[in-house]
């Protein structure tokens, strides 16, 4: 009975500590609730005591001020102030930079889906689908990626004047200052569709709306500097470029040696004060012809000129300078990877530019990179991701029309299932790159300047991207790896390593900014706890950081006790309004994987302090988490307002297994790898109990989706949407258009060619070629005039859509190919055979 009792009491006060943390009850609140229930299971079993007394004891030094600050808050505030490591003003500023918007609903572990289901799903207003509908298309029928990659080199001056005419480089401009003014989700389009056509029109459209001035220009210009540029930016009378990066200079920005010194100078005859310049830019897009220079480069001060003299050495600064300006060189072009983009250098040596050319003024001297890191950060989250969507998108068409034309004894090549291994992840991937875009662009519509999901978009788009391609290129094979003007795949695999690497390198992105940047912007505590740490007023800051802190320690085991309770139930049934029964249950594993990462990035954060910065393998693990679980939201809303078709809930049902089972692999990754395995055993206890519980996608699936991925229209409706979100043509003699014509026509005597395939693999035809064949079937009954002449048509479009280029000795001239096949050879080769035939008879 005692025995009883006592275990009664022991439960109690255990569910007790649970109740407190689930709750989230007040270090206040939370100690009087455990004294009460230590005096009560006290009555129930004095042996209680054993437990409860180290809680009562806990509680009131929790409850007595001048105790608990003497015994925790005093050491630790002390231990963790000497394990930060102290952040040069670029990482402040860098981490300090932008705003946060769903990423921190995930990763404070506690997603509130009513606030999800009220965002606004992006779409294009009457005049961005009318500009996508009319000026994109006609820009892109000017486009010829294989003359302007190996013959033009550039774009041609009738498409160079049509983009200027038509505000294609002054999208993000207001409209008061003779911009287009379109929306994130508008500017991601236009930059899919015309990337759909030449990657190099689009960079070359991308870049002014991204990493040009005028987005400065927009939200720190003064009104004069607004006056004086953004007109001309918006009508391409003014071309833009920015130099930022140079030979020692790249991802790290602190590490730019380009510098301007106060000085006194002549401008426009009179002497004023003003910055004498020394930069040398490298890799700088549009430079070989820009009209206006934008320059990042580090001031200062050294004579105390600005009134200041203690303050010499002021940072990263922004200015804007015309590309004329006396001293000002542009440079030659530089060769990126093959890509014919505008892309060169920028020096100047003793430059002398007047104060009013820094971006703002001189009031916003030393705030280059918080400017660069909101403002061009939201680009980035634009411009790289609908690249690489596009990219997919093509791939996604293009060779999933090449894997059911193309044959292998006689099936289609897209049915083997080894390649239906890679043609599902073409698929599911181009779906996720569609719904991570959508989410995305629907946060940059809200306003703000949400850097770690921006970095979150420019990695995952890419890299995802890169596999997309990849596998296109495995899929298609020879007919991908011959170059010329038939080859749809080879220029954007070219040209993958300049996505990867621009507008921040990815593996600088994943392994430092998006964790690092993510639990500053989105951890509830964490930025304002290491502000106390690095106050030079340690007594006041003490004080605030008790608060802090042990609001922080109740954040931590809540979530905790979240995670414990989620990994034996499952997670919490908190949905959007709009979730149906194919998608509850994968919000329900969201809030699970949410609330653990929640607890792993504190135990990250909370163990490994100022070390992290250099675990960079696990911060890359704790990004992967955070983003693969955006990404999960993502294909759900995606779902949510798509068409709900079988095929449409197949493409999700992969993708989001593929999410989930990637989330996993990185925690348990980051547990095996964790420095203090004690913590990291305890933790992963808490949150995968009984172990691994994602598994990798099937093989069924896989099977279905690839089969799937070689239908059109009903049969596959999110084919027939990706034509909507690219150039989509099906003219034979198009570089894109020549295989899905093939396709189309397939499509539509798929049944007749299936049936006759079968015939003629009993051998029961009579000649040589396949022409005979047909017409012997047609002699014999068995098929009439009217389907030989549909079998021989599609055989000649067929054979013609696999063919690749040949050139001269030197690979200069492309040569003309003669399709044996073709409806002039296929009469001359029937013709042939019938006077052989007659010949042996006769003899």
């Amino acid at each position: 009975m005692a025995i009883g009792l006592f275990i009664l009491a022991v439960i109690i006060q255990l569910a007790m500590v649970l109740a407190i943390f689930l709750l989230s009850l007040s270090r206040v609140t939370g100690s009087i609730v455990a004294l009460i229930t230590v005096l009560v299971t006290a009555f129930i079993s004095p042996w209680s005591l054993i437990l409860g007394l180290p809680i009562a004891l806990l509680c009131l030094v929790l409850l007595i001020t001048p105790i608990r600050q003497s015994l925790l808050t005093k050491p630790v505030y002390k231990a963790l102030g000497g394990a930060m490591p102290s952040m040069s003003d670029t990482e402040r500023e860098a981490l300090d930079a932008g705003t946060s918007w769903w990423e921190k609903e995930l990763f404070m572990g506690a997603p509130d889906w009513d606030t999800f289901a009220k965002y606004p799903y992006p779409e294009l207003s009457e005049e961005e689908q009318s500009f996508i509908d009319n000026e994109v298309e006609a820009l892109c029928t000017m486009l010829d990626e294989w003359k302007i990659h190996h013959e033009d080199k550039e774009l041609s001056p009738e498409a160079w004047r049509f983009i200027k005419a038509n505000g294609f480089l002054g999208l993000i401009i207001p409209k008061e200052y003779g911009g287009l003014e379109f929306s994130s989700y508008a500017q991601s389009r236009v930059m899919s569709k015309i990337a759909s056509r030449s990657p190099t029109a689009a960079v070359t459209c991308m870049v002014p709306n991204s990493l040009g001035p005028g987005e400065l220009l927009m939200h720190y210009g003064t009104d004069e500097q607004k006056l004086r540029w953004l007109p001309g930016l918006a009508k391409g009378e003014e071309v833009p470029c920015f130099g930022l990066t140079g030979p020692e200079a790249g991802s790290d920005a602190g590490a730019i040696p380009d510098t301007g010194v106060v000085c006194y100078g002549m401008h426009e005859g009179a002497q004023v004060l003003g910055l004498r310049m020394n930069f040398s830019k490298r890799w700088i897009t549009l430079a070989p012809i820009a009209t206006v220079v934008g320059l990042a480069f580090k001031m200062h001060d050294p004579e105390g000129l600005l009134g200041n003299p203690e303050k010499t050495d002021y940072g990263i600064t922004c200015a804007l300078v015309p590309a004329k300006h006396k001293g000002v060189i542009i440079g030659p072009r530089h060769n990126p990877i093959g890509s014919p983009f505008m892309n060169g250098t920028v020096d100047g040596q003793d430059v002398f530019i007047p104060l009013d050319y820094i971006i703002g003024g001189v009031e916003n001297a030393g705030r280059g990179w918080r400017m660069l890191m909101e403002c061009l950060g939201v680009g980035r989250g634009i411009s790289l991701p609908a690249l690489s969507t596009s990219a997919s998108e093509m791939s996604y068409l293009s060779v999933g029309a090449f894997a059911k034309v193309r044959e292998q004894f006689k099936i289609s090549v897209g049915k083997f299932e080894g390649v239906q291994d890679a043609t599902s992840r073409i698929a599911s991937n181009t779906y996720m790159l569609e719904a991570f875009r959508h989410l995305v662009t629907c946060g940059l519509n809200q306003g703000g300047t949400p850097s770690v999901m921006t970095a979150m978009a420019k990695y995952y788009a890419t890299e995802t991207m890169r596999s997309v391609i990849n596998d296109g290129m495995d899929v298609v094979g020879g007919r991908a790896v011959q170059m010329g003007p038939r080859n749809f795949l080879a220029i954007p695999y070219q040209a993958i390593p300049v996505s990867i690497t621009v507008e921040g390198a990815n593996i600088l992105t994943r392994s430092l900014m998006i964790f690092g940047q993510g639990a500053m912007r989105c951890h509830p505590y964490l930025f304002d706890e290491l502000q106390l740490l690095q106050s030079e007023d340690k007594e006041g800051a003490l004080k605030q950081f008790d608060n802090l802190f042990f609001k922080h320690l109740g954040y931590t085991f809540n979530r905790g006790a979240k995670a414990f309770v989620a990994g034996y139930v499952g997670g919490s049934n908190d949905a959007p309004s709009f979730a149906d029964n194919f998608t509850r249950p994968y919000y329900k594993d969201i809030n699970r994987l949410s609330a653990s990462f929640a607890l792993t990035a504190d135990m990250s954060l909370g163990l490994l302090a100022g070390d992290l910065k250099r675990k960079e393998m696990l911060s890359g693990r704790l990004a992967d988490i955070h983003s693969h679980l955006f990404i999960c939201t993502a294909i759900l809303q995606f779902y949510q307002y798509g068409s709900k078709s079988v095929a449409e809930r197949l493409h999700a049902e992969v993708a989001l297994k593929s999410s989930l089972y990637t989330i996993q692999e990185a925690f348990l990754s980051l547990f095996a790898n964790f420095p203090n395995q004690l913590a990291a055993k305890l933790v992963s206890f808490v949150t995968f109990p009984s172990g691994r519980i994602f598994a990798p996608v099937s093989d069924e699936l896989k099977r279905q989706l690839g089969d799937t991925f070689m239908d059109d229209f009903a049969a596959n409706p999110f084919r027939d949407y990706l034509k909507t979100m690219v150039y989509y043509n099906t003219e034979p003699d198009d570089v894109t258009g020549r295989m899905e014509h093939a396709y189309q026509i397939l499509l539509e005597v798929e049944p007749l060619w299936q049936k006759f395939k079968k015939a003629e693999h009993k051998d029961i035809f009579e000649g040589l070629t396949f022409e005979d064949h047909v017409v012997y079937a047609s002699q014999n009954g068995d098929i009439t005039e009217e389907e030989a002449e549909q079998l021989i048509t599609y055989n000649s479009i067929r054979y013609d859509s696999l063919l690749t280029d040949t050139f001269d000795k030197h690979l200069s001239k492309v040569q003309e190919r003669d399709n044996p096949h073709s409806l002039e050879n296929a009469v001359h080769r029937l013709t042939d055979y019938a006077e052989l035939k007659s010949n042996a008879q006769l003899k």
